[in-house]
């Protein structure tokens, strides 16, 4: 089980075809484990999994180090990708701060330099899109650090189309970061198709509907507090009924061809294109190793087609972010 390479973007980034979202090893997601934590991230490279996605939100700040520290002499082996966008003081996210001006951008760079323990970040996102910041300074900046080395490419996360033309204007944009995945479909109308214009990759995080695909499931209420999905509508009241309910059908695909659920979602993510390499996020080797085995699962015409009915858009109840969150999305 080693993972095949994918080419993200048309720039010449080339990372495994899954990657691993990091965030729950610090937050969202219950407790943190930083031995399991460590261990996981050294499974990933041995099973081929290159590309490492994290942030400076994500902890906050904790996130980055987590990842410095068990990237200690390692670092020659992955592709690691961050995110700028908010502020923080004395540790903490400031609540709705927004911060890409151009010297906030080099801070934030120089922050993530330091807790990562590397001279260079291989993939440096805009987090979300900063209204009061035209996109083409934001695009301007990353060149400057292009130039200069301290980043190899430019992404955007969650931004719509009018901004990625924008920005991939003034500097080409190798990836941009948003949800997608049969629970949710919401790029295929306008986002996915303008990025094959331009020659841009798409890496898809929550590919595995933020746990509803992988059957470990429970109700917003029985949740812990700091768990991300106790605020998720979709994990809530009448709308998670219907949620499971329309996820028992890719349960159902899944048996029969021996596979997990959640390994047939990837899978499907998979064959929606050789731009897209989704990220599935775990802080355990077990559910890592289950996922990366998605890679060698090839659906038939007939099963793809099944899969995309069974949650077509529509069939999933309530929206996916609360309206607080869904306010940072520029869609």
């Amino acid at each position: 089980m080693t993972l095949q390479r994918r080419k993200l973007g048309s720039q010449g980034l080339e990372v495994s075809a899954i990657g691993l979202g990091c965030m729950g090893m610090s937050q969202s997601y219950g407790p943190a484990d930083e031995a399991e934590a460590i261990a996981t991230l050294h499974r990933a490279i041995e099973l081929g999994c290159n590309f490492l996605d994290t942030a400076e939100v994500y902890g906050p700040l904790t996130n980055e180090a987590l990842l410095g520290k068990a990237l200690k002499g390692r670092r020659h082996e992955v592709t690691i990708a961050t995110k700028f966008a908010w502020k923080f003081q004395d540790g903490k996210q400031i609540p709705g701060a927004r911060a890409s001006s151009p010297a906030e951008i080099r801070e934030a760079v120089e922050g993530s330099l330091r807790r990562l323990g590397t001279d260079h970040i291989d993939l440096l996102y805009q987090h979300r899109i900063d209204p009061k910041v035209p996109v083409e300074e934001i695009a301007g900046t990353v060149g400057e650090l292009v130039r200069e080395g301290k980043v190899r490419f430019f992404g955007l996360s969650e931004a719509g189309v009018a901004n990625i033309r924008r920005a991939h204007a003034l500097h080409p944009v190798t990836a941009v970061q948003s949800e997608y995945s049969l629970w949710e479909r919401n790029l295929e109308a306008d986002v996915i198709p303008a990025l094959r214009e331009l020659g841009i990759g798409l890496v898809p995080f929550s590919p595995l509907g933020r746990g509803f695909l992988t059957g470990e499931v429970k109700r917003a209420e029985d949740l812990p507090k700091d768990d991300f999905r106790h605020d998720d509508p979709r994990y809530q009241g009448a709308n998670f009924d219907a949620n499971v309910a329309a996820a028992a059908r890719v349960h159902e695909i899944a048996r029969g061809i021996g596979a997990t659920a959640g390994q047939v979602a990837l899978a499907w993510v998979l064959a929606q294109g050789d731009d897209i390499v989704p990220i599935p996020g775990t802080k355990r080797r077990k559910w890592l190793e289950q996922n990366i085995a998605a890679a060698d699962i090839q659906l038939s015409p007939e099963t793809l087609a099944a899969l995309g009915a069974a949650l077509a858009p529509g069939k999933v109840q309530g929206p996916r972010y609360s309206p607080e969150r869904m306010a940072n999305v520029d869609r």
